[in-house]
């Protein structure tokens, strides 16, 4: 799968927090600061369907120059790379490739994921904010299920957390294979089963834990199917969602029986956690 890079000019750090917020709505995968210009990752052929929408947000903010360069698979990996360091999280987890030195500390732990074009190196605001929310639950013996799995990098830690068994379930055939690889390499391939579909494969299964990682209009439109696969007393925890939309999440959640139990707030991202009510 090609990907489109998209480059835009920027003024200064807070514009490019106020672009992620709005691009994040469309299908970009992912994005990356540069002093002068923020680049956005798209899959090319999610990007016919959102340019006139994408090119309306950029001109609603008198941002022009801006270019689209499409990036061929075999080409993504080594601009991956170029980018990806380390991810340190609240002094518990360390995220690292490969090509990195191995974490230090008895108590810290460490996740290796091979940098490639699926979301979710610990990078993004949302996958730190998950990250560092799953260190404050209990996970052991738990049948975990990671929606929107990505590089498998939640469902490998649920597993190093000491999780029973954990689904990690995503759409996107790249992020499967890599999640698959991911997953060999942590050794946790005795508790993480990768499944590559949608929130259909979940019916008629339960868990304790669900991680959605995804986005607000996913969420949205999936929460119902999350609760019916949630075991009574168990947890949600979601995010892929902005600041502004937690309000929107908290009273759909309510609604369908779930009950807040914590919030994290990073750039302009949230994490939520809820708890269903015994039944």
């Amino acid at each position: 799968m090609n990907y489109i890079e998209l480059t835009v000019p920027v003024a200064n750090p807070f514009e490019a927090e106020m672009l992620v917020a709005e691009l994040a709505e469309f299908p970009f995968d992912s994005f990356t600061e540069e002093p002068d210009s923020l680049k956005a990752y798209i899959p090319s052929a999610a990007l016919p369907d959102c340019k006139t929408a994408v090119d309306a947000v950029l001109a609603s903010r008198c941002i022009f120059g801006s270019r689209y360069i499409e990036i061929e698979t075999q080409n993504w990996n080594a601009v991956w790379e170029s980018q990806f360091e380390p991810v340190h999280v609240e002094g518990k987890l360390v995220i690292r490739a490969p090509f990195h030195s191995p974490a230090s500390g008895e108590d810290v732990r460490e996740i290796i994921i091979m940098p490639k074009m699926s979301f979710g190196t610990g990078h993004h605001a949302t996958t730190w904010l998950v990250s560092a929310e799953m260190t404050e639950h209990d996970f052991a013996g738990k049948r975990v299920l990671d929606m929107g799995s990505g590089t498998g990098v939640l469902a490998i830690l649920a597993a190093k957390l000491g999780a029973a068994s954990v689904d990690a379930v995503d759409i996107d055939t790249w992020a499967f294979n890599n999640s698959v690889e991911n997953i060999e390499m942590n050794d946790v391939g005795g508790i993480v089963v990768p499944h590559l579909g949608d929130v259909g494969l979940i019916r008629g299964r339960m868990y304790d834990i669900i991680l959605a990682n995804i986005n607000r209009n996913i969420l949205l439109a999936d929460m119902p199917a999350y609760v019916a696969s949630l075991a009574s007393g168990g947890e949600l925890i979601v995010s892929g969602i902005l600041e502004g939309d937690v309000e929107t999440i908290e009273r759909r959640a309510v609604e369908l029986g779930l009950w807040p139990s914590g919030q994290r707030l990073r750039d302009g991202w949230a994490a939520l956690s809820f708890r269903r009510k015994d039944v």
